[in-house]
């Protein structure tokens, strides 16, 4: 089945009209978390979900969606999705962090062809059953090259878009 290829067309021209919703889904329109504004009080911005309003920002919440996905996880999508947590509880080879960042580029590439991929860097913490991956890429419009890191343990994915942010795992307790 032949899936349909499309252009990427920035749509900044109105700052009025929303073109998607932002992740994570945890914040409110005004930013604040649902818990804060429920402590608060505050509805904030007389909507449920942050909107987007350029599409290049709406890009970016498209990339974090891809990348907290489990392939498979997506229904009648089973290959939308990353390997991310399945790499996790794989067998400790050498392999198996360059297999992880051939995979995310073969995501990436296939799911949104409008990022352009720099850099993909991991390391594993095999111990802790830990990941850190720092993701450097460009927007296709936009010049300006962005990175976001993820940070995966058995639990969960946090994702993480400050640049300067060491990627080695540090120990800090255990339990």
């Amino acid at each position: 089945m032949a899936r349909p290829i499309y252009q990427y067309e920035p749509n900044n021209s109105n700052p009025d009209r929303a073109v998607g919703i932002l992740l994570p889904f945890n914040k409110a329109a005004d930013g604040r978390t649902v818990s804060q504004n429920a402590l608060s009080g505050s509805v904030g911005g007389g909507s449920v979900f942050r909107q987007s309003y350029t599409t290049e920002e709406q890009s970016i919440s498209n990339l974090k969606n891809l990348l907290l996905t489990a392939k498979g996880e997506r229904y009648l999508q089973p290959t939308f999705g990353t390997d991310i947590q399945k790499t996790l509880f794989e067998p400790n080879t050498e392999l198996v962090v360059e297999d992880l960042q051939l995979s995310l580029e073969a995501d990436i590439k296939l799911w949104l062809p409008y990022i352009n991929v720099k850099e993909i860097r991991a390391i594993r913490d095999v111990n802790n059953y830990s990941l850190a991956i720092r993701i450097r890429y460009t927007v296709t419009s936009a010049l300006a090259e962005r990175v976001i890191i993820v940070l995966a343990n058995e639990n969960e994915i946090i994702l993480s878009e400050l640049d300067d942010v060491p990627l080695q795992l540090v120990q800090t307790g255990i339990f």
